[in-house]
């Protein structure tokens, strides 16, 4: 049997399309490998967000294709986004390439590896592939994609054109498939989509992801539920309330914002202004003092100008978020904004983005620092074995994004076990510890 070999680029929401289509694959028969040069068939699930991430998957593709050429390579599929959004020109630059997998057509992969054609659909088709995942995170946490594209048409944003209209996917289905999961073994449960707040408004007519989230709570074997891509002006009293309540809920809002001048937030399209963001910000720390808050920044916006720049500099020093990522502004073809005039100089970009990470990063040393002292309960990530010292991260940090927790113990872990830790010391984003009870 031909031994395929996967490649997952992008996001988390990627992730989860992978391992539903490393699911049919396994229902099919097929073997996965992680050596490229034993495998028969590559697909590479790539990414088309920004230049950056189309760079990394076109690299991606004329990798395997070289195998391609030396014959140990039967065929080469390009899955995900810059298949949805470039069949055409791939297909052409690069001929090695056999078949394409848009978005919203994974579960046709077997029929496409099988030669029966390319499969880019409609981009509002939601795709609900009849097969367990195999999931690819280490298995102790498991993102749960709740819905697929995005109404929201942000200016500088390419995802409604990749990914299509919001989508929710049924609760009933999320729930059975969570179910799987935590009996697989996943711990932390992760719920993903490109809004997570406005789930359900499609299908029941109402928000529903406080509903989704006390069902999903029930389900034993999780111990913990993270919530991410809240937008702000979406978020609710039962949704604040909801997840003060839920002991399974981590205090985690992840709320991308992209910026706090008035201006940039009008031009880029967003349904929000200042003044919003810190009142929804106040309400979530008065009902959960204890919560961590991350946010996404865009640095040198089309337009932005000092005066901008420096009302998002007093912004985030006054909110003092837990958690924050800044990324410079990527001129994306067929968004409104990539036609705006006032584009920035890619120097001055970096310049900004440099300037709010600098402050974040000291923002970030202080409330490491007031952690001391602290218990806090951690998940296992793994070890260090030179050191003698464990990994894990807290109800503060998700996988990939944040930092992390580095304690003693005394004790043998595994992954996804919870270990109460005393915090002792901090770094810049990251904390220090001793297990406690390690008997």
């Amino acid at each position: 049997m031909n031994k395929i070999m996967f490649i997952s680029l992008g996001c988390d929401k990627n992730t989860v399309d992978t391992e539903f289509m490393l699911g049919l694959l396994r229902d099919r028969g097929y073997s996965l490998t992680n050596d490229e040069a034993e495998a028969d068939i590559t697909v590479i699930n790539s990414c088309a967000f920004i230049k950056d991430a189309q760079q990394e998957s076109i690299n991606a593709i004329l990798e395997a294709a070289e195998y391609k050429k030396t014959g140990s390579l039967k065929k080469l599929v390009v899955a995900g986004c810059l298949a949805q959004r470039y069949a055409d020109a791939i297909k052409k630059e690069i001929p090695e390439v056999d078949a394409i997998v848009g978005t919203t057509a994974i579960d046709r992969i077997c029929d496409a590896i099988e030669g029966k054609g390319d499969y880019v659909e409609n981009v509002d088709r939601l795709p609900l592939p009849d097969t367990t995942r195999v999931v690819t995170t280490g298995g102790y946490y498991s993102y749960l994609k709740i819905a697929e594209g995005c109404d929201k048409h942000c200016s500088y944003c390419i995802i409604p054109h990749l990914r299509g209209k919001y989508r929710s996917i049924p609760m009933e289905r999320l729930v059975k498939e969570a179910e799987f999961l935590a009996e697989a073994g996943t711990k932390e449960l992760i719920l993903v989509a490109q809004e997570t707040t406005v789930y359900g408004t499609d299908i029941y007519g109402k928000k529903s992801l406080p509903e989704l989230l006390k069902r999903l709570c029930r389900i034993e074997g999780l111990s913990w539920i993270r919530v991410m891509y809240c937008y702000p002006e979406e978020i609710d009293d039962e949704l604040i309330e909801t997840m003060a309540s839920e002991p399974k809920i981590c205090h985690y809002f992840d709320l991308p914002i992209q910026h706090a001048s008035d201006a940039i937030l009008r031009r880029m399209g967003r349904r929000t202004d200042r003044k919003a963001l810190e009142t929804v910000i106040a309400k979530i720390r008065k009902r959960i003092p204890d919560v961590t808050l991350r946010t996404s920044l865009i640095s040198g916006f089309p337009g932005e100008t000092e005066e901008d720049h420096a009302v998002l500099m007093d912004f985030v020093k006054k909110i003092g978020f837990e958690r924050l990522g800044d990324f410079t502004y990527s001129k994306e073809e067929g968004t409104p904004a990539a036609g705006f005039g006032g584009q920035i100089p890619q120097r001055v970009k970096n310049k900004r983005r440099k300037e709010i990470m600098m402050l974040q990063q000291r923002i970030s040393a202080e409330k490491g620092k007031a952690r001391k002292g602290e218990v806090l309960d951690v998940i296992v990530e793994g070890k260090l074995p030179e050191d003698n010292v464990w990994i894990g991260r807290s109800y503060m940090d998700a996988p990939g994004v944040d930092g992390y927790v580095f304690f003693r113990s005394s004790a043998d872990h595994m992954s996804g076990d919870i270990v109460r830790v005393r915090i002792t010391g901090s770094k810049e984003y990251d904390l220090i510890g001793e297990a406690i009870n390690d008997n």
